[in-house]
């Protein structure tokens, strides 16, 4: 069931995601060669605490930690170790939700460490621009899939792949609420957007193919073929005058980074 949330509703969500924008922005002034992951959701759970909020992803279906910190051709759930060390020239995608009074946040981007190289630069470049795709087609009366049409044509259009194991989804009093929202698929599908739906857009794209594995772990995917992968993600709330982003950062990857 999809739930449409009122205007009260949409602000407590707004609440949620503004903590998880404002950890975002500190992870990324933390970013540097010699940092570890794990480090990295150590910083995240004191933010939250400080916050008065909980971490999302902890202890959500067993997984053990606060952030997903996926490093070069992780694409997703790459799991906080101690023993991964970034390296100049690394990007790492960092994914972060928060649940507060009741209401949950959910947000993800892909940042360098040091200076990277240019394809790293145009994937990262791409796949932050064909999330403000996907949510221009966020509009009352257009299908869900309109959305994940206008993801992939980007990408695909510019030589890139698509995951298709993992997709964005509704948000609100749950983590992961109806309806899934895929990164793929033609336009005109799917259910009819209105007023007060709450939607997490997450594209996940692959410099190579669009094939994706498992490991060992049971959490971390990463790219069949190792080539890099990047993320963004933005928490969205369909209204009567058009997307609302309500995770917004004050910087873009391309601000800072293209």
């Amino acid at each position: 069931m999809i739930i449409l949330r009122s205007r009260a509703e949409i602000e407590k969500i707004r609440t949620s995601c503004a903590i998880v924008a404002e950890i975002l922005d500190r992870l990324v002034e933390q970013i540097k060669p010699g940092v570890t992951t794990l480090d990295l959701n150590a910083i995240s759970e004191d933010l939250t605490s400080k916050k008065r909020a909980r971490p999302a992803f902890k202890g959500y279906h067993g997984y053990p930690y606060a952030l997903c910190a996926s490093v070069n051709e992780e694409v997703v759930h790459g799991m906080p170790s101690k023993h991964r060390r970034l390296k100049a020239g690394d990007i790492i995608s960092l994914d972060y939700g928060v649940v507060f009074d009741g209401y949950f946040g959910d947000a993800a981007l892909t940042v360098p460490v040091g200076e990277i190289s240019e394809a790293a630069v145009k994937l990262c470049t791409v796949t932050e621009e064909c999330l403000y795709e996907g949510i221009a087609k966020a509009v009352a009366g257009n299908r869900l899939s309109d959305i994940s049409h206008a993801i992939q044509d980007y990408v695909e259009q510019r030589g890139y792949s698509v995951v298709r194991e993992f997709v964005g989804h509704g948000i609100g009093q749950h983590l992961h609420e109806s309806p899934q929202v895929p990164n793929y698929g033609p336009p005109g599908r799917g259910v009819r957007l209105k007023p007060g739906m709450v939607l997490a857009i997450e594209p996940m794209i692959n410099a190579g193919q669009a094939d994706v594995q498992v490991l060992e772990d049971q959490w971390t995917a990463v790219t069949l073929d190792r080539e890099l992968s990047a993320h963004f993600e933005h928490t969205i709330a369909v209204t009567e005058n058009g997307p609302l982003i309500l995770s917004k950062r004050e910087n873009r990857f391309t601000k800072l980074y293209g």
